[in-house]
């Protein structure tokens, strides 16, 4: 999944991209309002986290637009403010939950987790597919015969696939959605990422193998007998 975080407090915005990342999530970060706006009005994000303090546009006027421009984003906000009239203002913006500084990591992963699974249907912990399954909650790959713990973006690869299976999924998409907007990767990149997915797939006696459109990109499918 990914995430953008507004965060002024530079500090505290490259302790969070660090916790989320060690916890699968593929992270953009910016450190004022006008950039979070710019970048939520994308649409490419799974959950938005907002700090209310910030300089440029606060965050409850970037909440304000990005709901105005329907963006429908679930988002959490950040505040150091404690009181119910603040609370509830920004609930009434559209904010989807808030969070009080300073607070506990766990907490904030587990609001993550609960805001990003309301935008749609449930959300499963482990996806599911032919024998393989692939665990959320710490990143294990699991076949016929072995298990075996995925990388970070190892893992956000082969959620993409397990969520869309035989469905063609483009570079350009797991680029954009992994790697971020801005990122200087190459193409080839994805390649070699979905290279070693398949060694591992092979490796756990998985009964599903990740197949090449040439020039267009790639498919989970049951591998036929």
């Amino acid at each position: 999944m990914r995430l953008l975080l507004a965060e002024d407090e530079r500090e505290m915005a490259k302790a969070l991209s660090v916790i989320l990342k060690h916890n699968n999530y593929s992270v953009d970060t910016v450190y004022n309002g006008i950039d979070a706006l710019d970048y939520g009005l994308t649409e490419n994000y799974d959950g938005i986290i907002l700090d209310i303090m910030m300089p440029g546009k606060d965050g409850l006027e970037v909440l304000k637009e990005l709901r105005e421009q329907e963006i429908d984003t679930p988002i959490l906000m950040l505040t150091a403010k404690s009181t119910v009239e603040d609370r509830i203002e920004g609930l009434n913006l559209g904010a989807d939950d808030y969070l009080i500084k300073p607070f506990d990591t766990g907490e904030l992963l587990a609001r993550i987790r609960a805001m990003t699974r309301r935008k749609d249907e449930f959300v499963p912990n482990v996806l599911k597919i032919g024998n393989v399954k692939l665990n959320r909650e710490n990143s294990e790959l699991t076949g016929a015969t072995d298990t075996i713990r995925l990388t970070n973006k190892e893992f956000q690869m082969l959620e993409m696939l397990m969520e869309n299976p035989n469905m063609l999924i483009s570079t350009e998409r797991f680029l954009e959605r992994i790697w971020g907007l801005d990122t200087d990767s190459e193409i080839n990149v994805v390649w070699t990422y979905i290279s070693t997915l398949r060694k591992k797939l092979h490796s756990v006696g998985a009964d599903v193998e990740i197949k090449a459109s040439r020039g267009s990109g790639y498919t989970l499918e049951k591998i036929k007998e």
